[in-house]
């Protein structure tokens, strides 16, 4: 199971990026999805995060602005960011709480999966 992320870029302040990230293998669900950040000298946190059943949970600082949002059917989830600011400068990085998948006739789950990062450049 692997999460590739995706969309990240350079924009002008005040400007909009969508980030997506899919998850790959023999999926057959995938509890909780979020987005997690960490900028240069800072620790990584949490961006927003979204149920299986679509509930939702932002950072302070980006409530309002960011909205993350899930395909079920497509194990993929999205980050829409908008009015961007030079601190929303980092990398960004999808995680999933828990994946159960199947190789052949068994099931298996794994926790705690991350993509590799993706990076958004905000300019002033």
């Amino acid at each position: 199971v692997q999460l590739q992320a995706s969309g990240g870029g350079l924009v002008q302040a005040g400007g909009s990026l969508r980030l997506s990230c899919a998850a790959s293998g023999s999926i057959f669900s995938i509890n909780g999805m979020g987005w997690y950040r960490q900028a240069p000298g800072k620790q990584r946190e949490l961006v927003a995060d979204v149920t299986v059943g679509g509930s939702t949970n932002y950072a302070d600082s980006v409530k309002g602005r960011f909205s993350i949002s899930r395909n079920n059917a497509e194990n993929t989830v999205y980050l829409q960011m908008n009015s961007l600011k030079p601190e929303d400068t980092a990398v960004y990085y999808c995680h999933a709480d828990e994946v159960q998948y199947y190789t052949g006739p068994y099931y298996h789950s794994v926790s705690d999966i991350w993509g590799q990062g993706t990076l958004v450049t905000v300019s002033s």
